[in-house]
């Protein structure tokens, strides 16, 4: 049967040709229909419009959201949901003084998580990770990223990505799978991280094509971890593996990751806390979708991602929560935004823009979710009773969302 959503006080992101994404002026322009009704058909939007134009229907249910507004589920296109217990022990180490970087150094950060994931069945890490999903599920996420990069072993990263698959199996959203094994180099490659990559590459990469684990092939491209000759050969070699780049990038120093990942045709180049000139120039005009992880910034005290700078020099801008137990131990979609309109100074209709059509791309999902348009999934938030989609980032602390539907089903 078909649902038929009627009096909606304005359905956001509606566009009937929507592009890929938006650049530079265009992200401030957030198409609306006010006073609008929505008909969605199983798992899709068929219909849509001002409430003046509604058409003749039977044998639909009819929802009433007078007051509420509408709009895409938000796109979360850089996660790690799938990790294994917590690190709130450095979170107090930091509170103390010590920076990411010292604490990695005692044996702290990545390492840690890997140890632990690395002691953990394939199911609790399943049963764990479906618990965070479900709960960013809850707070409007309709689309999601995750990344391994917690592994470290060869065994691991695989327990991961098959986590992964099995969220995807048993959940109403799609799901990207990204192999992110050259996260960090692990204690017993201290001193051979040629031999890590080789291994990544010989005997990872191939398992991954052979069981189709996952859609893309990341790399963390910073100081002290992997450098621009490791990240072209991670690149090249997920390439001939049919898996798409991404890059962690510029996230305490720029280093030329952005400009090898626009060589390599990467879909996205994530973290951009730092950002150069030549990184602007190198990201111009390209499909490369430059994301910002704010919550990161807002709980580890780095600077942002200079968001303004970026639009206005005419670039894309999606934005993600980078759900992880070390940098940020939460997926929340909604306090992201915020985040971006109160620390970034992004306009609300910027930040929903990044949040939806723009994080849909940065996963290759632009063809199924990010904009009110026919043949969407019917992937939705409904507001609660709102004066204007300003209050979404505007109300920072407050659960502004009534209900989810995914695929046309209300959670």
């Amino acid at each position: 049967m078909q649902t038929l959503f009627i009096n909606i006080k304005e359905l956001l992101q509606t566009r009937d040709n929507p592009p890929a994404f938006v650049s530079g002026k265009e992200m401030s322009e957030l198409p609306s229909i006010s006073e609008a009704y929505l008909l969605i058909d199983g798992d899709k939007i068929v219909d849509y419009g001002p409430m003046v134009e509604l058409p003749q229907l039977s044998e639909v249910r009819t929802i009433d959201l007078t007051g509420q507004m509408v709009l895409p589920s938000w796109c979360d296109s850089h996660t790690h949901i799938v990790f294994a217990g917590n690190r709130e022990s450095e979170f107090v180490d930091r509170i103390k003084g010590l920076s990411y970087q010292e604490i990695a150094e005692k044996g702290g950060g990545i390492l840690n998580s890997a140890k632990k994931l690395q002691a953990t069945s394939e199911d609790e890490l399943y049963n764990q990770s479906k618990v965070r999903l479900e709960e960013v599920i809850k707070l409007g996420t309709g689309a999601v990223e995750i990344k391994t990069g917690y592994g470290l072993t060869k065994d691991a990263e695989l327990k991961m990505l098959r986590v992964i698959k099995r969220l995807k199996e048993n959940y109403d959203l799609p799901i990207k799978a990204t192999f992110l094994g050259a996260h960090a180099v692990p204690a017993e490659y201290k001193d051979n991280k040629q031999g890590y990559l080789d291994m990544l590459i010989e005997e990872v990469l191939p398992v991954i094509a052979e069981e189709q684990l996952a859609e893309y092939i990341d790399i963390f491209c910073e100081q002290g971890y992997f450098d621009l000759a490791d990240t072209e050969l991670i690149l090249k070699a997920g390439t001939k593996y049919g898996l798409t780049p991404k890059i962690h990038v510029n996230q305490f120093n720029a280093i030329g990751g952005v400009g090898m990942g626009v060589k390599y045709k990467a879909l996205s180049v994530d973290h951009l806390e730092v950002i150069t000139d030549q990184d602007l120039q190198d990201l111009k005009g390209q499909k490369t979708m430059p994301v910002a992880l704010p919550t990161c910034s807002y709980f580890l005290g780095i600077p942002y991602t200079p968001a303004r700078q970026m639009i206005d020099n005419g670039l894309p801008l999606a934005l993600a929560t980078d759900y992880n137990p070390g940098s940020t131990p939460s997926g929340n979609m909604n306090f992201v935004v915020s985040t971006a309109c109160i620390k970034m100074k992004m306009t609300p209709e910027e930040a929903i823009n990044a949040a939806t059509i723009n994080g849909a791309y940065a996963m290759g999902l632009e063809k199924e979710v990010g904009t009110i348009t026919k043949g969407k999934l019917a992937n939705l938030i409904i507001t609660k009773p709102i004066p204007s989609y300003g209050m979404l980032p505007y109300a920072f602390g407050s659960n502004l969302i009534d209900q989810v539907y995914l695929k046309g089903k209300g959670l």
